[in-house]
């Protein structure tokens, strides 16, 4: 084997140096800098040159520690039996690989195997004697830990006694966490008292468990999952891991309800695949699966590694924290004339995509997470939520790096000035003829909420508002096939297609078209009870500010928006242009009609207040308030303490959620939406 080379021994030290450093923040001080995903990679690494050259490789590799020392804040614990690591699969190749070194270390033998989520928390050993809880320690360099005892008895599931005939000793182990709605709930208390957030739930529940005052773990409201057997005197002999679990939920341990064995390791691979493409269905972040040789006899023979099982390997999901380059901060500006700052990243796959932008939310924010132009930062892209810098890399920040400063005018043409209203986080564009408000303004008319043009997306408007075929939205209705088919991308079809798309949205009932003016607090179930109240399109801007506020569902705030946008002369000349292009203003015969129908529909939610969050199979969100409102229910946009339900679908909204699990809302999935529309009974 050949010598190491001067430049794989100089990388060795860098990598060694590297994964040290990272040990250390992560399981000794929870400050991590740099997301799993990225620490997966330089241990790898590093284990691959260690391979290659053994004679690298010494007992002191951080590639082969467990976790950190333990703190000197709190008392040392020694584990009589050591919590070790796992090895780690990253896709299903290796996933079937280590089944098949399993296989050839049983001599064929056939293994059932147990899969159990991974918990992104802190992993945690509970000690009992007689039945009573004496001791909580953590995991540390995997022999000696810390004593959180004290910490750990505020966590409401953790028993202090257990139930029934439990053993002379007992140890059990699992993971300690903070649930999704706990985090979003103390990051919104923070943020409003002007706090630095939290960063992730895993670092948040890490940090409560070493706060000096257990009162202050108590308020950061954790929780705990069992899942894995220690130290037992005296208890009953097991042949199974699933009879441990059963042991610990009769004892009154929470053991996690997604726990499945299965007889195949391609089984294992499919439910993995499952938990992936479901991970944020939990109210709990996970990152990956564990899975378990069953047969406990079976571990004994295959053993361990120097740190890990060998009957044991965690499927690791696709990172969703990853480190990139911040190239520059640049702002986007939305058909309101609302500012928003976003960075400009060096290409990263993350989530399951490669990121080049993500969003920075507003001003503040960009000051509180202190990211700047040359930063390396983190970025964090979970399922389809839309990509964001979580924070910088501070110990990776290029001298003279500058705070980035909020501009002042518009990066439009016309470079207007931007405005912050007093007591206001959004920073506006308040010049109308603004182009990037002209576009976005033209998007969202086209969009299915609104008047639902089939083939008007954001690429084609900028070409007809560059070609200066189109100044806004009225100019659409003007449009020619001949006009559409000389712009780059288009044949004589598809122009055809896209012009006869804008002809048919004139028929769009009059809500449709009150939604798509895009008049700020004015939203597809407000539009649709004025349009039942006033029958057109006039006599809804026409009323009194007195009449519209009067009107279920509308309110003051609405009908002073109605107003402030009609007495701008330029929105009554729009208007008057739409009217001579013939669109559906609406009439007092189509308002009847709409009514009698709406007399039709039994009235199964009257009086009630139904929010929607996520996706409703079947619904856009329009359809879905409209379903609620036609059966006299009113549909906001947000959770009180005068909601009836919450309907919750795909990619639900955190905040709505901890909001109704605060004010004891009841929470009804979005598949039984339509029993829910039929009955008016909340489901059980």
């Amino acid at each position: 084997m050949a010598e190491p080379t001067d430049a794989v021994r100089s990388r060795w030290n860098e990598l060694r140096e590297q994964v040290a450093r990272h040990n250390r923040l992560y399981h000794e001080l929870d400050a991590p800098e740099v997301p799993d995903a990225e620490y997966d990679l330089l241990v790898r690494e590093l284990r691959a040159l260690e391979s290659e050259h053994p004679e690298l490789a010494d007992v002191d590799s951080p590639a082969q520690a467990v976790g950190g020392a333990a703190s000197a804040t709190f008392a040392p614990v020694t584990h009589a039996v050591p919590m070790t690591s796992l090895d780690n699969a990253m896709d299903a190749d290796e996933l079937r690989a280590w089944a098949d070194r399993v296989a050839r270390g049983l001599d064929g033998a056939t293994a059932r195997f147990v899969a159990e989520l991974k918990f992104d928390g802190l992993a945690m050993s509970l000690r009992y004697e007689d039945g009573r809880m004496v001791q909580a320690a953590t995991r540390g360099d995997g022999r000696v830990g810390e004593d959180v005892t004290a910490n750990v008895r505020t966590i409401a599931d953790v028993p202090e006694r257990l139930r029934g005939d439990a053993p002379e000793v007992l140890e059990v182990r699992g993971e300690v966490y903070m649930s999704t709605a706990v985090f979003e709930s103390l990051n919104a208390e923070y943020e409003a008292a002007g706090e630095r957030p939290l960063v992730n739930p895993r670092n948040a529940a890490a940090g409560s468990l070493r706060q000096k005052d257990p009162a202050m773990t108590a308020k950061r409201r954790l929780s705990f999952w069992s899942y894995q057997l220690g130290e037992v005197v005296g208890g009953p002999e097991f042949a199974a891991h699933a009879d441990t679990l059963d042991f610990m939920r009769e004892l009154g341990f929470p053991v996690n309800p997604e726990v499945r064995s299965f007889d195949t390791i391609e089984e294992v691979a499919a439910y993995c695949a499952e938990r992936e493409e479901h991970r944020h269905d939990l109210e709990y972040e996970i990152d990956g699966v564990v899975i378990k040789i069953d047969d406990l006899a079976q571990r004994e023979a295959l053993g361990f590694t120097s740190r890990a099982p060998r009957w044991a390997i965690a499927y690791k999901f696709p990172p969703e924290e990853r480190t990139t380059l911040l190239r520059d901060i640049q702002v986007s500006v939305g058909r309101t004339g609302r500012t928003t700052p976003f960075a400009v990243l060096e290409p990263v796959f993350v989530g399951g995509s490669t990121v080049s932008m993500a969003t920075l939310h507003n001003e503040d924010q960009v000051a509180v997470k202190d990211v700047r132009p040359g930063d390396t930062v983190i970025v964090r892209k979970a399922g389809d939520v839309i990509p964001e810098v979580v924070g910088p890399v501070l110990s990776m920040r290029p001298r003279g790096a500058k705070p980035w400063v909020f501009p002042t005018t518009c990066p439009c043409s016309i470079g207007s000035t931007l405005v912050r209203p007093e007591g206001e986080a959004d920073t506006r564009c308040v010049e109308p003829a603004c182009p990037f408000q002209r576009d976005q303004r033209i998007i969202y008319w086209a969009s299915r909420g609104a008047m639902d043009i089939e083939g008007l997306g954001e690429r084609t408007v900028v070409q007809l508002t560059e070609a200066e075929l189109v100044r806004d939205v009225a100019d659409i209705y003007d449009l020619t096939v001949d006009q559409v088919e000389a712009l780059e991308g288009f044949a004589r079809i598809s122009a055809e297609k896209l012009v006869g798309s804008i002809q048919a949205s004139k028929d769009r009932p009059l809500p449709k078209l009150l939604t798509a003016l895009g008049i700020r607090h004015l939203g597809p179930a407000a539009s649709e009870v004025l349009a039942a109240e006033f029958g057109t399109l006039r006599r809804v801007f026409e009323a009194s500010d007195d009449d519209r506020a009067a009107v279920d569902g509308v309110g003051p705030v609405i009908s002073a928006a109605l107003s402030a946008w009609y007495d701008q002369a330029p929105n009554r000349e729009f208007i008057d242009r739409l009217d001579a292009a013939g669109l559906n203003f609406g009439s007092e015969e189509e308002a009847a009609a709409r009514a009698a129908a709406k007399a039709a529909i039994e009235q199964t939610l009257e009086g009630k207040t139904i929010v929607v969050t996520g996706t409703v199979p079947g619904y856009s969100r329009g359809e879905a308030e409209e379903a609620i409102t036609s059966r006299g229910g009113k549909s906001p946009g947000s959770v009180s303490k005068k909601t009836t339900a919450l309907v919750v679908g795909e990619g639900a909204g955190a905040g709505k959620l901890t909001k109704a699990e605060a004010n004891g809302t009841p929470v009804v999935p979005a598949d039984r939406f339509g029993e829910l529309l039929e009955t008016g009974e909340i489901p059980a």
